[in-house]
């Protein structure tokens, strides 16, 4: 199963991405790892191109807001409406309470949203689950 992940926008924070292509391709997916500094449009495409389940975005630099707006409508606009969309990290500039932070990228249209300190095995299980459940709707 195809999964594609990166970080977006002008972040250029490389460890977790390195960590979460390791994590997530023991765990069985293929994994498409754009690296960093990635625009929205590269992981739309890098999904269409590899018929990608989900699309994995990570941000550190506290800028995601800005930089994942919009996402899940250019998405649609391709033909990804049923594409699984998370995102995880340093998301917010200062000390917004993690569920506040939630709340904003679900509204965004993300299907979980995951802070720093995620467990990563419990991210994975959630993460077969929901392209399960989507790929039965769909």
């Amino acid at each position: 199963m195809n999964i594609v992940l990166g970080v977006i926008g002008s972040d250029c924070h490389s460890v977790g991405n390195k960590i979460l292509e390791a994590t997530f391709s023991e765990a069985g997916f293929h994994v498409i790892n754009l690296g960093v500094m990635v625009s929205q449009e590269e992981f739309i495409d890098a999904a269409v191109e590899s018929d990608a389940k989900a699309i994995l975005v990570s941000s550190l630099y506290g800028h995601g807001e800005i930089d994942c707006e919009g996402l899940r409508q250019k998405c649609e606009e391709r033909g990804l409406e049923d594409i699984v969309l998370y995102v995880g990290g340093n998301l917010v500039v200062g000390k917004t309470p993690y569920e506040e932070v939630e709340r904003k990228f679900l509204a965004m249209g993300f299907d979980r949203v995951f802070s720093p300190g995620v467990d990563l095995q419990k991210a994975v299980e959630e993460l077969k689950a929901d392209i399960s459940a989507r790929s039965r709707h769909a």
